[in-house]
């Protein structure tokens, strides 16, 4: 299924009404409101809750004139009367008269007017904030099961383990093709090939249980390797983010496999196997000292390494090594 990016359209409305309401507000003079001058006004007459009725001098119509108004009921209690010195016993009060077009001389009520009038400016500008909340609300909500689905310290795991498993089998293959190699170039007889001996002595080193891990390393590392692929978008949050639903769906259930996978590994201790018998199998590297230690051993129990070169030659010829990596053991 296509992902539909929905939200992302919601968002980019919700700005361009943004836009268009700052631009009317640009535009349009004194905000939208009506040309007027402020005033002072007598107030005859108040209501607690801000009702009023107040006198104003009407400089167009040349006379004083009363109507009602509508009164700030949190101004100071010194600007009302009686408390205002006024020798009429009126409160003060500031207005806003019209000063253009037929109604001029009357009193502007801003507060009143905002109350009940809304611009078109003011109109684009709420729409336009609240598709804005929605389309990036909306869209972190959507996007929440993608960054969830992120198992990157999981999937590093896997990793780490499936390059041990890879390591250990590629080793013992390596062992056993340098027996058969030094077997085609000689023998164990009166006077046995040094390099024959050597690597059967690794072998020998390494012990039986060398060969149980490689054989479980190679079927492991076997398994890892395609979960991984599959599991890439689950490896980081970018990866996740890019991925469309089904490479995330295929993503979740290599994670599930992957996560019984090292569970059923870290109990057996099996990474530590791996690691274990790559160090044992690259013993012989130190050519000198390894050829020393095999031709002692050797002398010892000629026979083990007979059966142990008689066990060997009848097996498949071993998976071939890709090319050694450079890597430097800790014992």
């Amino acid at each position: 299924m296509r992902h539909v990016p929905f939200f992302r359209w919601v968002l980019t409305a919700g700005v361009t009404l943004f836009a268009c309401s700052v631009g009317l507000y640009a535009i349009e003079p004194d905000g939208g409101l009506p040309a007027s001058r402020q005033i002072d006004l007598a107030v005859v007459h108040e209501e607690a809750d801000g009702s009023c009725r107040v006198r104003w001098s009407d400089p167009y119509a040349k006379k004083t004139r009363e109507g009602p108004y509508h009164c700030d009921a949190g101004r100071s209690d010194s600007l009302k009367a009686p408390n205002y010195g006024d020798i009429r016993g009126y409160g003060w009060e500031s207005g806003f008269m019209l000063t253009e077009g037929p109604d001029r001389g009357d009193l502007y009520d801003v507060a009143a007017d905002t109350e009940d009038d809304l611009s078109t400016a003011d109109a684009l500008l709420l729409l336009g904030v609240l598709l804005i909340m929605t389309g990036l609300v909306g869209g972190n909500l959507r996007a929440l099961p993608r960054v969830l689905g992120v198992e990157a310290r999981l999937v590093r795991r896997a990793i780490r383990l499936a390059e041990a498993a890879g390591w250990a089998s590629e080793d013992y293959a390596r062992a056993v093709d340098a027996v058969r190699d030094g077997g085609r170039r000689g023998d164990l007889g009166a006077e046995p090939d040094p390099e024959l001996v050597r690597a059967l002595w690794v072998l020998r080193e390494a012990g039986p249980q060398a060969r149980a891990a490689a054989a479980t390393a190679r079927e492991l590392a076997d398994r890892l390797r395609p979960l991984l692929e599959k599991a890439a978008p689950a490896a980081g949050l970018g990866n996740r983010l890019q991925a469309g639903p089904a490479a995330r769906a295929d993503a979740a259930a290599a994670v599930a496999e992957l996560r019984r996978l090292l569970a059923d590994a870290e109990q057996h201790g099996q990474r530590e196997r791996f690691v274990q018998t790559s160090v044992d199998l690259l013993r012989g590297q130190d050519g000198d000292r390894a050829a020393l230690a095999a031709g002692a051993d050797f002398e010892q129990d000629p026979e083990a390494y007979r059966r142990l070169l008689e066990d060997l030659a009848p097996l498949e010829p071993a998976a071939r090594p890709k090319p050694p990596r450079h890597r430097r053991w800790r014992r």
